[in-house]
């Protein structure tokens, strides 16, 4: 499994617009593209030298494969939609995760 994470530190006065934005058609209309199985948004703690508020978009994908196709068939029409709504206002970066292996907390191996 892959996960596609994008990391977005997006201006104060706009951030609530955009998070929003985020839940209600970004989120959804990568899920939709059929690429990604499950979506994760997290904010994150760490308050940045630039100001603004700091997220990490989480998309899993089965393989790099799917990954490829979705940098081919979509990524473009995604990262349009939110340069226009949002320009100026954010930077971001992304980052490929190879997922090597997954714990959970069970019963039997809690101590």
């Amino acid at each position: 499994m892959y996960i596609y994470n994008v990391t977005v530190n997006i201006e104060e006065a706009v951030h609530l617009d955009w998070l929003n934005w985020m839940k209600e058609t970004h989120i959804p209309a990568m899920l939709a593209t059929g690429k990604f199985t499950k979506a994760k948004l997290c904010k994150v703690l760490v308050e940045e030298e630039m100001g603004g508020v700091t997220y990490s978009a989480q998309y899993e994908t089965p393989n790099k494969e799917t990954l490829e196709v979705y940098y081919s068939e979509d990524a473009d029409r995604l990262h349009q939609e939110i340069n226009e709504k949002f320009a100026g206002k954010f930077v971001t970066f992304r980052t490929e995760l190879e997922v090597i292996g997954e714990a959970v907390l069970t019963p039997s191996n809690k101590k």
